[in-house]
């Protein structure tokens, strides 16, 4: 099945209110489902959906678009991820489907995923029966130990791998995988001398790794005792997993960071445990690496605010400084928590409890003011080469000189020599419309309903194309648009659109607009509206020709024409009154 075709069988099996609702609580008002924005905090019912039409909408941030976007958007998706994951939940099925390693990357088999996923979720249950049985007594008394209780480890899925070197090997083998798939999966590992295979995760406390979906992809492991090893290993790369696109507990946390708990993002398996434990849903950690773009696009897809939880020292706060300047960068609000020296966020929670923990977190200064604190302690050429790439990086332009002004005051430099880096992403930047005259305003109008009544009405563009509607645009975000709805049908032009152009789709098609019953009318207002813009255009063209000088014969010609005209105008005129 193409991918076109799937949309719309997906779209056809599953209805968007349906889905929304498992992640806001939506009333009927009138045609449309209506509740706050999971987008953005708000309390007043700014999100609608209109269940007819397929789309959503915020009046507020003005997130819009269909079922595609909504599930993507709120798990953190991309299209292809969303898509994957809609059919499945369809059951409509795909064609093989091309690997993130680029255009010439090996394609890989819906089966073969799927095997992976059958394959993780028999290691998870592995390791929770280990856990549970004689052989897990070790690690249920460290779990006692370090006060993780029976509910939360059962709500993280929490095991022990055993300390026998083929103990998951076995279990896989009696399932009817063969040792190399488990070495495929990340799961086992072949030794390179004699080249058996064992487990990869021996004697240590699991912690499964799920993705949106919350099927499990990756695990990470923690020893217990005092042991000459590494104290975490996770699972590599695989083809189901990428660690750098994930984040630890966001499988769990994101229906509560949508209700409105504040997002924290931590460094360690244990520290999301705790804070969940503690009553902090938000919590999701980092895996075993440092913060990556992907992550951060990923944690903004729930959020525009975030607290970034730290150990105190060195490290610590040059992670959090990259971590701060990454979503700042991004457009995103955070805060930097800082605990002291001797404490992490287990050790505090446990041992100060929580009102602790909440002195912390209010004291915590925002993120650029963290920025402008750590860079007072840097040499003052490492704090304006710091500076300017942090104002490169910044995605907003519009964000660029408050930032600018902030690293200036902040630091004695100078705001101009900061600036010219601002100026040069601003460069980069779309430029925005101007008021214009009122002949300017008259031709933005006309693009705006030309394209309002395209829009509405899809089937009706090759009646616009008849009255030559497309030479009267005259902005390049109508003519971008026209062009996607000629060379596409609606549904796959609608896949096409930018966050701008679906915003104005759905606005034309919901919300407040009127029904979608008045075709013949709107376009025969579109029509009069051309023929006055059209006159007009040749009344201006008439003036200026009279205007640079003509003989006398030609000129009670051309004023004769130009009476004509605004005869015509003025009739035209008041038809539309």
């Amino acid at each position: 099945m193409s991918q076109r075709t799937a949309v719309q069988e997906i779209k056809a099996r599953l209805n968007i209110v349906d889905v929304v609702r498992r992640y806001v609580e939506l009333k009927r008002n009138g045609s449309r489902w209506v509740a706050p924005c999971p987008f953005h905090q708000e309390t007043k019912p700014s999100f609608s959906v209109n269940e007819e039409e397929g789309f959503f909408y915020c009046f507020g941030c003005q997130a819009s678009g269909d079922l595609f976007d909504f599930y993507g958007r709120i798990n953190g998706l991309d299209f292809r991820e969303t898509l994957e994951a809609l059919a499945e939940e369809a059951g409509v099925a795909l064609d093989k489907w091309q690997d993130r390693g680029g255009p010439h990357a090996p394609r890989q088999s819906p089966s073969e995923k799927q095997q992976m996923l059958r394959l993780h979720e028999i290691a998870a249950a592995h390791f929770a029966g280990n856990l549970a049985s004689e052989a897990g007594r070790e690690c249920r008394d460290y779990m006692q130990k370090r006060g993780i209780s029976p509910e939360i480890a059962q709500a993280f899925g929490l095991g022990w791998s055993r300390r026998d070197w083929r103990a998951l090997t076995d279990t896989l083998s009696r399932a009817g995988f063969a040792p190399e798939t488990g070495v495929r999966a990340a799961l086992l590992s072949r030794s390179e001398r004699s080249g058996r295979v064992f487990d990869r995760f021996r004697g240590r406390f699991m912690f499964p790794i799920r993705s949106l979906s919350g099927h499990v992809v990756a695990f990470g492991g923690r020893i217990i005792a005092d042991e000459d090893e590494a104290k975490y290993i996770n699972s590599s790369d695989s083809p189901l997993y990428k660690k750098g696109e994930h984040l630890y507990g966001l499988s769990r946390a994101r229906r509560a960071i949508a209700a409105g708990a504040p997002a924290m993002l931590t460094e360690g398996y244990m520290d999301v445990v705790t804070l969940h434990q503690f009553g902090y849903g938000g919590a999701v950690g980092v895996l075993g690496t440092a913060l990556t773009p992907e992550q951060v696009k990923r944690l903004s897809g729930f959020t525009s605010r975030v607290e970034l939880l730290f150990d105190g020292d060195r490290a610590g706060r040059k992670a959090a400084l990259r971590s701060a300047e990454m979503f700042l960068a991004r457009g995103l609000r955070c805060k930097v928590v800082l605990f002291p020296e001797k404490d992490d966020i287990d050790s505090l929670l446990r041992t100060q409890g929580k009102d602790c923990f909440e002195r912390l977190r209010a004291q915590a200064p925002e993120g650029l003011d963290f920025c402008v604190q750590a860079l007072q302690e840097m040499a003052p050429r490492e704090a304006v080469e710091w500076s300017r790439a942090f104002l490169a990086k910044i995605e907003q332009p519009e964000l660029i000189s408050g930032c600018a002004t902030a690293l200036a005051n902040g630091l004695g430099l100078s705001e101009a020599e900061l600036r010219e880096q601002a100026a040069a992403a601003r460069q980069s930047a779309p430029a925005r419309p101007s008021q214009g005259a009122p002949a300017d305003r008259h031709a933005r109008n006309c693009d705006r309903e030309l394209m309002t009544f395209a829009v509405r009405y899809p089937q009706a563009l090759p009646r616009l194309r008849e009255l030559g509607a497309r030479l009267f645009l005259t902005a390049p975000w109508s003519r971008e648009l026209w062009d996607k709805m000629e060379q596409h049908p609606p549904d796959e032009a609608f896949r096409l659109l930018n966050e701008k152009e679906k915003a104005f789709w759905v606005r034309c098609r919901t919300g407040d607009a009127p029904p979608l019953n008045n075709e013949d009318g709107e376009f025969a207002a579109i029509k009069t509206m051309l023929s006055r813009f059209q006159l007009a255009g040749q009344q201006a063209s008439v003036t200026a020709a009279l205007r640079q000088g003509a003989g006398k014969d030609d000129f009670e010609a051309d004023m004769e024409y130009l009476r004509a005209l605004q005869e015509t105008l003025e009739k035209t005129h008041g038809k539309q009154h």
